[in-house]
């Protein structure tokens, strides 16, 4: 089976029509999804999808660009969503430079808050890195914790380098761009530390570049991914399956 081990289904343009997306994933073999939450809200919400869909998940924790309106440093909701048997990981959480600098401080305070929180539990992570690559890789190595770099964008050294401290890479629909830099990547480094996702409604794969992305298009991340290695399909998604479970430990028992 394929796995979107990255997707919002908690966004607003797809709360109304969750059954129809979710039914067109598992008809395209994508048939686990784990639903990502940015913000207490967010988070919340993907905890009620999970718990609506038997082959749903939730990740929980606050986006780096939503710690700017943080108030203070309650994280209470986080740990009480940890008691949630279908979470299965904190995110996704991190560093975001590219919009907005003005609180680096108090991205990294909370980034540290919630590594403090997934290591005490025992939770493997979803990182968002946007051009603080170093920074984040600096701040992980010293964690002591495992978890998948969302929507890798960095270079094939930083990427053997986040292997090295037990941090695999989530390949989207970047992967099928022409130019990206990641499908160097993805040749180089072995499936073994691929997770395939879609981030939808974000980043569509071609040929649907600029529209809505939906988890039914993890299919097409995986043939590309596979077209790149030039290895068999079916062989190649046994192994990203494995890779999934290797990570998300609380998935293993609902296979």
């Amino acid at each position: 089976m394929i796995i979107d081990t990255h997707v919002h289904l908690n966004d607003k343009r797809f709360i109304d029509n969750l059954d129809s997306i979710i039914n067109e994933a598992i008809n395209h073999n994508v048939k686990k999804m784990i639903v990502i939450g940015y913000d207490q809200s967010s988070s919340l919400k993907a905890i009620e999808i999970a718990n609506k869909y038997d082959f749903v998940f939730a990740a929980i924790g606050v986006h780096p660009s939503d710690v700017k309106d943080l108030k203070d440093d309650n994280l209470d909701w986080l740990i009480e969503g940890l008691k949630n048997d279908k979470v299965v990981a904190i995110g996704e959480v991190g560093l975001d430079y590219y919009w907005d600098k003005s609180y680096k401080e108090k991205q990294i305070h909370f980034f540290k808050k919630q590594l403090e929180i997934a290591r005490k539990y025992n939770y493997p992570l979803v990182i968002h890195s946007r051009d603080a690559i170093q920074e984040t890789f600096d701040i992980l190595k010293e964690s002591k914790t495992k978890g998948v770099m969302h929507c890798y964008s960095g270079s094939l050294e930083m990427a053997l380098e986040f292997i090295k401290i037990d941090y695999l890479l989530g390949i989207g629909g970047v992967v099928t761009f022409k130019n990206a830099g990641l499908r160097g990547v993805v040749e180089k480094v072995e499936s073994k530390y691929l997770l395939t996702e879609t981030d939808s409604p974000y980043l569509a794969p071609v040929p649907h570049r600029g529209k809505t992305n939906y988890p039914k298009y993890t299919a097409l991340v995986l043939e590309e991914i596979a077209k790149l290695k030039n290895v068999d399909k079916d062989e190649l998604e046994k192994i990203l399956e494995e890779n999934t479970y290797r990570l998300f430990e609380r998935l293993k028992w609902r296979k």
